[in-house]
């Protein structure tokens, strides 16, 4: 039981990044469809992907009405993410200038009080491995709270441009010995967040959309 209510801790890393998964057509997938998104062939930017080792894995997507500069400008404005994830309390770029490899930006999100354990604030500092304009991020980097630990997270970003928007497609790994006690329930709640995060963004994107 200490160990499920741990891991349900955990997962609310994912929703820092996220609200209410919204009803859009690319989102409109039943859960075996996300299953086989999941586990298809992983995302890679230039040539990295996630960890291929990693139990606590998830890949999924959505189609954009935007233009992939609207997308990309929303996605990679680190400092604005609050404003449009209600559970990101804040969020900081670490160096200047536009987002490129070996940028970093620590972000935090409040977790509740289980049971067994305090409230804690999750910090999350992440380095920038690779990029390429408008195509594709992955960055890297661990999350850490008081009485909770995702010793590394792996994340991978692909932009898509396709007639009338962008496919986003995005996938993730965690490790550590916390969310791998109990990985399916990690792996659960990470799809949530991912869902969230991009359903976020769609909305975010599109409100903003300059060729409308």
């Amino acid at each position: 039981m200490k160990a499920s209510r741990t891991i349900h801790r955990a997962a609310l890393l994912t929703i820092p990044v996220a609200a209410v998964l919204g009803a859009t057509p690319a989102q409109a997938a039943t859960s075996d469809a996300n299953a086989a998104v999941a586990s298809s062939s992983s995302l890679t930017c230039q040539g990295r992907g996630v960890d291929p080792s990693a139990k606590v894995r998830y890949r999924t997507e959505t189609f954009i009405n935007a233009p992939s500069r609207t997308v990309w400008r929303v996605q990679t404005d680190i400092n604005r993410w609050p404003d449009w994830q209600k559970p990101v309390t804040s969020a900081q770029r670490l160096d200047h200038g536009p987002l490129r490899k070996r940028s970093q930006f620590r972000w935090t999100t409040p977790v509740p009080a289980t049971p067994v354990t305090p409230p804690t604030t999750l910090v999350i500092t992440s380095t920038v491995e690779q990029l390429q304009q408008g195509k594709c991020i992955r960055w890297t980097g661990p999350a850490i709270g008081e009485g909770l630990r995702i010793d590394r997270g792996v994340h991978v970003w692909n932009f898509v441009r396709v007639r009338g928007g962008v496919i986003v497609r995005t996938e993730e790994t965690h490790t550590g010995e916390q969310v791998e006690s109990n990985a399916p329930l990690a792996s659960e709640f990470l799809a949530q967040g991912l869902r969230a995060w991009l359903a976020d963004l769609k909305t975010t994107a599109e409100a903003q959309c300059d060729w409308r």
